[in-house]
């Protein structure tokens, strides 16, 4: 299986004024998505292009934004690479950046290769850009993409014509489209919190399989390709999307309180927990904590104070980068001497923060840590956006070695396991029903392939 090193968002705006401003503000309220590379491009008939290893904050001073001239442009933030990339190519100039993964990579480049094409790194990005370049017209040739790539991409193409616009036939990964109250300014991007932060409203979502073009005339819809199912990643809402935006018409912050309230659920039915205090560990379990304190009634308290500073741990390169960044990113408050806390988290996947986490609270004198997690285990790799790479990187799967569907027997079992191996007083998970419930989404519109190993996509790609 090919394991995914990549996590990014993107954005693009037509303006009538100079944009780079805009797109550097936008990209920098993406920067959770990806903290390793950012980069812009900009057209005023010819593409300028830059692009940065770095945050946002730090790589772009401002002689730079002017000489990014334009009232046309794309952003992106990365994990794992530069973006955007700028081609000559016989369709005119244009640039591209993507978020998501493509699994059939190396099928693909093998295959253009056979054909004589050439590639400088074979990234995903680069291998998307010369399928579109190889269309009749930019629409058909993102189109073709449809047909050749297995996998999730949300993308913005910077041409002559404008900012082209488009989603995966399955919707994996989310893409909002948005425009000022004065018609003076439309743009595209990864989460909504983009688009409001420039007092943009939230005009739709991208849908799954539709390509469009954004210019000074507006929004307009090119093609609409047939989807053969709708498969949104249910991970945005837990973890990966800022708790201030709206995907798909959910609002995040409604779907964590709503996982947060399950999780409390479960505890008041079972009835085998008295704590003094619920807690998050920030950033993404605030949410879910909020919601554990509004359903349960206990009292919520910050217990750790975050390095602001700090990215996030899940979405480092390398193990030894995510335990060292998990170290570094929060600090034990005292309040918590002599306490029983419940502790809310958005997922387990190798262990490593909440590991820290409880047993730096017990130092401290935490009586009891009782860790809550809105997400149920996470079984598989992700294919399509997220970095998990491997089954040993997995937690849970050191415990269990199951089919498609975890039984109520099994899960308990796994969460008094992983309780011991945290170091917890007790570890729960909230179901793949509950899951789902709490998102506010139909259960065959959502990919929930971590879970439950069920992939949505079809096989004959």
């Amino acid at each position: 299986m090919h394991f995914i090193q990549e996590n990014c968002g993107v954005f693009g705006i037509c303006s009538q004024y100079d944009c780079s401003g805009e797109i550097f503000q936008a990209i920098d309220f993406l920067q959770h998505r990806g903290q390793q590379y950012c980069g812009i491009s900009t057209y005023d008939g010819t593409i300028h292009h830059e692009t940065h290893r770095g945050k946002v904050a730090y790589s772009f001073p401002e002689e730079e934004l002017m000489r990014l001239r334009g009232r046309w442009g794309i952003g992106h933030v990365s994990l794992r690479d530069r973006q955007p990339l700028r081609w000559r190519t016989r369709l005119g100039e244009i640039s591209v950046c993507f978020s998501g993964n493509v699994i059939n990579a190396h099928e693909l480049v093998r295959e253009m290769m056979g054909r004589g094409k050439s590639f400088l790194e074979a990234t995903d990005v680069e291998i998307i850009s010369k399928i579109i370049i190889e269309g009749s017209s930019l629409t058909d040739g993102i189109a073709d993409l449809a047909g050749k790539i297995r996998g999730a991409y949300s993308l913005v193409v910077l041409s002559k014509d404008g900012i082209y616009a488009a989603r995966d036939t399955y919707g994996f990964r989310p893409l909002i489209l948005g425009q000022d109250a004065m018609g003076t300014r439309y743009a595209v991007a990864s989460e909504s919190r983009a688009l409001e932060n420039l007092d943009m409203e939230v005009y739709r979502d991208v849908a799954p399989g539709e390509i469009v073009l954004i210019n000074n005339d507006g929004i307009r819809t090119l093609a609409r390709l047939p989807s053969p199912r709708i498969a949104h990643c249910a991970f945005e809402w837990a973890y990966t999307a800022s708790m201030d935006s709206i995907i798909d018409g959910v609002y995040v912050q409604e779907a964590r309180d709503n996982l947060g309230e399950s999780l409390a659920q479960r505890d008041l039915e079972e009835g085998v927990i008295s704590a003094d205090i619920v807690a998050p560990v920030p950033m993404s379990g605030i949410g879910h904590a909020l919601g554990y304190h509004k359903r349960s009634r206990i009292n919520y308290q910050e217990v750790f104070l975050y390095n602001r500073y700090a990215d996030r741990s899940y979405t480092q390169a390398t193990q030894r980068d995510r335990e060292k960044m998990a170290k570094r990113k929060l600090s034990i408050l005292p309040y918590v001497k002599g306490k029983r806390i419940v502790l809310c988290d958005d997922s387990i996947i190798r262990g490593t923060q909440i590991r820290y986490k409880v047993m730096d609270l017990k130092e401290a004198g935490a009586r009891e840590v009782h860790v809550r997690v809105a997400c149920p285990p996470l079984m598989y790799p992700c294919d399509f956006g997220i970095s998990t790479r491997s089954y040993g990187e997995l937690l849970a799967r050191s415990f269990l070695r199951v089919g498609d569907i975890i039984s109520i027997e099994q899960q308990r079992a796994l969460e008094a396991w992983v309780a011991a191996q945290v170091g917890a007083d007790s570890v729960k998970f909230n179901t793949i029903d509950d899951f789902v419930a709490s998102l506010l989404t139909e259960r065959g519109n959502l990919c929930l392939a971590c879970f439950d190993g069920i992939v949505p996509y079809s096989a004959d790609i």
